[in-house]
């Protein structure tokens, strides 16, 4: 038998989420604060909004993601060798 799958994983999976509710994990930390998550069964992605919420992870907010993860490093850097 085949299964046809689809950018959310297969059929299976999609009911088991749609069933019990998704099942999260980090998959990259933007931030502190932001960060990206990933589906375990079905391998949607979504990540924190502005107001701490989840949201479906566009290219759109990738692309903020990584411009906002690249001047957080940059701070980041800057202020250990402030300290230093």
């Amino acid at each position: 038998m085949k299964t046809s799958t689809h950018h959310h994983g297969n059929k299976f999976s999609a009911f088991f989420c749609n069933l019990f509710g998704h099942h999260y994990v980090v998959s990259k930390k933007v931030t502190q604060h932001i960060k990206e998550y990933k589906c375990i069964h079905c391998q949607k992605e979504v990540t924190t909004d502005v107001s701490g919420k989840l949201s479906a992870l566009t290219p759109q907010m990738q692309e903020i993601n990584s411009t906002l993860e690249e001047m957080y490093q940059k701070r980041k850097s800057r202020v250990v060798h402030q300290v230093a």
